[in-house]
């Protein structure tokens, strides 16, 4: 059975006739026949009344009889869905999207189908689509998209990106308990379904989840508090004193540091600890004493942009202009649409005398810098976008 929130009642109810708050699919013309009216009414009949075996296989021959009739297979498959029956789900929204290639709100039952066959990669892309395109008058439904997008981001190790998605929940003042566990698996960097979570460890993370709750609703005082506890009460666990850390930065950045460095005292290769030292040494000018830093952490992480972008910028202000130049060629190569790492490729190229490169770079970071200013920064980022 998918995980969901207790919204799911309501997420039900979209697939019933009974509410009307459900996404209607497209409706293309169709001539009309007896025989297909007449189905049409008793499989309309049918799912008002729940029946949803008999439902699917009213559907079934309505769409038979117009292959082209989107609006029964998005039935079908709600149907379906309800019978946790999400094989077939997955296969009847698929149908849909040919048919309807842009209805944001059929991909988030295909993201959800697959979420329950355990299609994961397949899941996050098609919920992300759904995000992207939104999902019409149906706020239910894009609540559960939303959740589940950011526990597969967890357990696709996406951490940051599902802290940022779940502050979402926060804004809107949503602490529901399984939003709370999500942000403390997110925040605790275990990549783990809340499902999969060890339930030994169930109060650690709904305690880094409330932290991390507390932290996006701005309520610093009280994340301070309750991120100290988590320290103190769990002082030997990994990314505990990181989390921590993170939440210090702004107002108490040496404090910060010390955090990130009891992390490494845990975990002496744990390279987004190496990254937000090598970042703080470099906001505060001190490129000399950020270089080490931000090369130990390109060692540990090599694949990671924010990483190749604190190198790139340490060897800049340490006068490596061609370094500079490489890790940061490196890191686009990673994260093409990063405005910082366009902007700091521009200033190196500046000072390597590359005027038209210092240009190019710099009109696209303009460009790219206006999309992220729509865009929420994460709580746990690292190293800018």
């Amino acid at each position: 059975m998918i995980e969901t929130l207790t919204m799911l009642a309501c997420w039900f109810a979209l697939a019933s006739a009974q509410t009307a708050k459900a996404p209607a699919p497209p409706k293309p013309a169709v001539a009309s026949s007896a025989e297909f009216d007449r189905l049409l009414e008793a499989a309309t009949e049918a799912r008002k009344a729940q029946r949803w075996e008999e439902a699917v296989a009213l559907y079934g021959k309505v769409v038979k009889l117009k292959p082209a009739y989107v609006e029964g297979y998005w039935y079908q498959g709600t149907a379906y869905y309800s019978l946790d029956d999400f094989p077939n789900c997955r296969d009847t929204f698929r149908k849909v999207l040919r048919l309807a290639p842009k209805n944001g709100a059929a991909f988030a039952f295909l993201g959800l189908c697959e979420f329950g066959v355990k299609e994961y990669d397949k899941s996050l892309q098609h919920l992300l689509e759904s995000r992207i395109l939104g999902v019409g008058d149906a706020p239910e439904l894009g609540s559960v998209a939303r959740y589940h997008a950011a526990v597969l981001m967890t357990r696709l190790e996406q951490f940051e990106q599902a802290l940022e998605t779940l502050g979402e929940f926060a804004a809107e003042g949503d602490d529901n308990p399984r939003v709370i566990e999500a942000m403390g698996l997110a925040t605790l960097r275990m990549p783990f379904l809340p499902v999969e979570a060890p339930p030994d460890r169930r109060e650690m993370i709904l305690m880094a989840g409330r932290a991390s709750y507390l932290m996006a609703t701005r309520n610093t005082a009280a994340s301070g508090r309750a991120f100290e506890a988590l320290a103190a009460r769990y002082p030997e666990t990994p990314n505990v004193h990181y989390a921590y850390g993170v939440f210090l930065l702004q107002e108490e950045p040496d404090k910060a540091l010390n955090e990130f460095k009891r992390e490494l005292e845990l975990q002496p290769d744990h390279p987004w600890s190496l990254m937000q030292i090598a970042y703080e040494y470099l906001k505060r000018g001190d490129a000399q004493a950020a270089l080490p830093w931000a090369q130990k952490s390109v060692a540990m992480a090599p694949n990671a942009f924010p990483a190749h972008k604190a190198l790139g910028q340490a060897l800049l202000e340490t006068g490596d202009i061609d370094g500079a130049i490489k890790e940061l060629m490196i890191g686009l190569k990673l994260a093409p649409d990063s405005p910082g790492l366009h902007f700091t490729l521009a200033r190196a190229y500046q000072r390597a005398g590359r005027t038209e490169d210092a240009t190019r770079e710099r009109d696209e970071f303009t460009r790219l810098d206006k999309l992220a200013r729509t865009m929420r920064a994460g709580a746990q980022s690292v190293g800018g976008r």
